[in-house]
């Protein structure tokens, strides 16, 4: 897994995903203006970008242990407070947010129930801390084309359907285990639209994520291979992909 690459290849592997889900995301939350916000491991900025079109920059920090993706936030987004960070150590004091939320990212964190305790920390009574991650394991989420045809030819693949939160009702366990039981789940869907199955192919070759590692990893035959049965699962093109997510929402 890597995501020690460009913001630019995120955005295009990802992107085309994570940013019309942020305003999704971002309305489950109630995010609205006049709220002090946080983006825990804001990547490039999908969420980020949204949290500013709502509340402006001055009221949204970012925390990020990418530099690359930290770097185009602060480039992209001027006047947001974007620190070196991992979820499981947050820089902030107690009850400094309104909201926190974490899009995309629970399921990468290295403490994933540490992580959410933070967020709590740092939320104020009455907040709101906000997480979701892909629907991997019930085959909703964006890859689960990319994954099926790599299961086809490697069975024993170790894809993403174990990460945490991945699950039914995984994401709403970490959130009691972190001193939040009163979360409420639900599930968010976008559909976004492939012109051709070789603009949807070609964001897997960027080496972005598990999905972009694994295809990596493979010798030029077996990756010929594995496009091929890709293709075999989708059409010519256009065609449209949903994809959904777990979200968990508690107020403080």
């Amino acid at each position: 897994m890597s995501f020690d690459v460009s913001a630019d290849s995120y955005l295009r592997f990802m992107g085309q995903y994570s940013e019309p889900l942020a305003v999704r995301f971002a309305d489950l939350a109630g995010v609205r203006p006049g709220q002090r916000l946080l983006d825990v491991g804001c990547g490039p900025g999908a969420l980020t970008a949204e949290l500013v079109r709502r509340a402006g920059a001055d009221a949204v920090s970012a925390v990020e242990p990418s530099a690359s993706f930290a770097a185009a936030v602060r480039e992209r987004l001027p006047g947001v407070d974007v620190r070196p960070s991992a979820a499981e150590q947050l820089p902030f004091p107690d009850d400094a947010f309104d909201a926190a939320l974490a899009q995309l990212v629970v399921h990468f964190m290295t403490d994933p129930v540490l992580g959410l305790r933070e967020m709590s920390r740092v939320t104020r009574p009455g907040g709101v801390v906000a997480a979701c991650v892909w629907d991997h394991a019930g085959g909703r989420g964006p890859l689960t084309a990319f994954w099926s045809a790599v299961r086809t030819l490697d069975p024993a693949v170790d894809d993403e359907s174990d990460l945490a939160g991945a699950r039914e009702g995984r994401l709403a366990r970490l959130f009691a285990q972190a001193g939040m039981d009163r979360a409420q789940a639900t599930t968010l869907t976008v559909r976004v639209r492939h012109a051709s199955f070789e603009q949807w192919w070609e964001p897997f070759t960027l080496s972005v994520g598990p999905a972009g590692a694994y295809a990596a990893s493979l010798a030029p035959e077996r990756r010929a291979e594995l496009r091929a049965q890709c293709r075999s699962l989708l059409p010519a093109g256009p065609f449209e992909v949903s994809a959904t997510v777990w979200a968990v929402t508690c107020r403080i």
